[in-house]
């Protein structure tokens, strides 16, 4: 495996896709965490009255009669989703609602602590190669570094070489994923192993709530790899979801970055045709084995593994259930009352009308939120 840095990708931030890869911000809602995060409780919270995108009031009834009207993916004008949206809804469906209705309620803490995962993220990326930032201009240059990051990586992971934020995308139940799976390298036995690095602020490991979703997460990167390297993701799809122009001439930033990784092209459709033919072409192997990995965030202790059983009917069922939403076909749900603890640090608790409608109350909300009973 090669441990020097043998190669040039670009950053995720400056091709647009980036995929939020860690736990930190649902860390901030662990049970033991949560009895430290009193002030974060009891700060407001976005009122019945919130202000939507166009700065204008909106209330929770406007919300749901848009449900009748559009769908999430129409409302909130989403081409494709994240790989992170889905699993985020492994945790709450309804706090992934409010989130896309409601941005901008992130806590300075939690972002601090979304800051620190990310640099160790960058510092484990940077052990391998060197990041090198590209200016792109439009949607057809930031996808084309996509598909440069992909074709610099696939010789690397042909030559059983280790690599870091590769890129991955493919439609599941009729929309397009996309994410960026942490590492992919070889084991001593020849199998081809997926790691999922996640940073921990405390010294010790997540609650089984968390492991869910962190699980989800994997074996849906697990689902789409796979699906890349069997031909089973086309350039038509691609096409049809994110409406990219494939003649459009790439910018030359784009093109001299492309030459001189010794990629002759012109368009992204040129960039296009190379990286589906290396996929389907490399013989590259199948995923055989999800670990996630749990660092201590201070010391760059190793605090556990996780070894995943994929199991692909449950990953259909999930993501089918949880597609329903976006596609329209049903309301966002709530947490079982089982794990109403969630909501202690909920940034949208005040305004969460499953927790009214259930009678799911803590006696660590703040006072406004006992009000709404």
């Amino acid at each position: 495996m090669a441990e020097t840095r043998e190669e040039e990708t670009v950053s995720a931030e400056a091709s647009g896709f980036s995929d939020l890869s860690d736990s930190e911000f649902l860390e901030f809602l662990d049970l033991e965490d949560a009895q430290e995060s009193h002030a974060l409780v009891n700060m407001p919270g976005p009122s019945s009255e919130s202000l939507g995108k166009d700065d204008k009031p909106i209330s929770l009834q406007n919300w749901k009669r848009g449900l009748d009207i559009l769908s999430p993916m129409e409302r909130f004008h989403l081409k494709y989703l994240y790989v992170t949206d889905l699993a985020t809804q492994n945790w709450c469906e309804l706090q992934t609602a409010y989130g896309k209705e409601l941005p901008g309620f992130l806590a300075p803490e939690k972002a601090a602590v979304l800051d620190t995962g990310a640099s160790i993220h960058l510092a484990r990326e940077l052990e391998l190669h060197d990041l090198v930032t590209v200016p792109v201009t439009t949607k057809e240059d930031a996808w084309a570094i996509k598909f440069l990051n992909i074709l610099l990586m696939i010789p690397t992971l042909q030559s059983e070489g280790h690599i870091r934020e590769f890129p991955v995308f493919g439609e599941v139940e009729g929309v397009l994923l996309v994410g960026v799976i942490d590492e992919l390298h070889y084991t001593a036995k020849g199998e081809l192993e997926l790691v999922e690095l996640k940073t921990r602020r405390r010294p010790m490991l997540p609650l089984e709530a968390q492991k869910k979703k962190d699980c989800f997460q994997v074996s849906l990167y697990k689902y789409i790899f796979d699906a890349m390297v069997q031909g089973k993701v086309t350039p038509a799809s691609l096409i049809h979801h994110t409406k990219l122009c494939p003649e459009k001439p790439l910018g030359l930033s784009v093109l001299r970055h492309a030459q001189k990784g010794g990629f002759s092209v012109k368009s992204l459709g040129d960039l296009m045709e190379l990286v589906f033919l290396s996929l389907t072409l490399s013989d590259l192997p199948v995923i055989d084995i999800l670990k996630i990995e749990y660092i201590h965030q201070e010391t760059a202790t190793v605090l556990g593994t996780e070894i995943v059983a994929f199991e692909e009917k449950e990953v259909r069922a999930k993501v089918q259930h949880y597609m329903a939403y976006w596609m329209g076909h049903r309301e966002p749900q709530g947490v079982d009352v089982e794990e109403a603890w969630k909501c202690r640090t909920c940034a949208y608790a005040d305004i969460c009308e499953w927790r009214k409608d259930s009678g799911v109350l803590s006696s660590t909300l703040g006072p406004q939120a006992k009000k709404a009973k």
